[in-house]
């Protein structure tokens, strides 16, 4: 038998194997079986905040792509601004940031990285609320 070649992931499948190594098999509610892909050990860390008024949020967020910008622990980072739900909904946050890592051994580095320590006591005094996520990726749909 020959190895094939995993159409979500690209990782060669073993002759005896049904699933690639990547592919996890989990049930919907209703019991049907779905797949979904263990991204390659991507670990996420994910922040919504509301800054306290009066802060220069701009100059923030400049120097957030800075700090990013020079820790090559990051592997990606997006951010954006709500501009679309209902207060009740958003709960007062107003921005999320998103940082991928590949694996949570490069996001502790980047945690203890002298350059995020340094932000974070910048960034500290101006958050009103936060919420802080860090977690394994478990990919679903792959980007087209």
């Amino acid at each position: 038998m020959t190895p094939r070649v995993c159409p979500s992931c690209a990782t060669t499948i073993a002759p005896d194997n049904v699933y690639c190594a990547n592919v996890e098999k989990k049930l919907h509610p209703g019991g049907s079986v779905y797949e979904t892909v263990v991204a390659m050990g991507t670990f996420n860390h994910f922040v919504i905040l509301k800054f306290k008024d009066g802060v220069a949020v701009e100059e923030l967020i400049q120097g957030l792509e800075k700090m990013v910008s020079g820790i090559e622990h990051v592997k990606s980072f997006e951010w954006g601004k709500d501009i679309e739900s209902h207060d009740m909904l958003r709960q007062g946050f107003t921005h999320a940031f998103l940082m991928t890592f590949n694996g949570k051994e490069e996001f502790n580095a980047f945690q203890t990285h002298p350059i995020h320590v340094e932000f974070s006591g910048v960034l500290s005094p101006v958050i009103e609320k936060i919420v802080v996520l860090d977690f394994p990726s478990n990919l679903v749909k792959a980007p087209a």
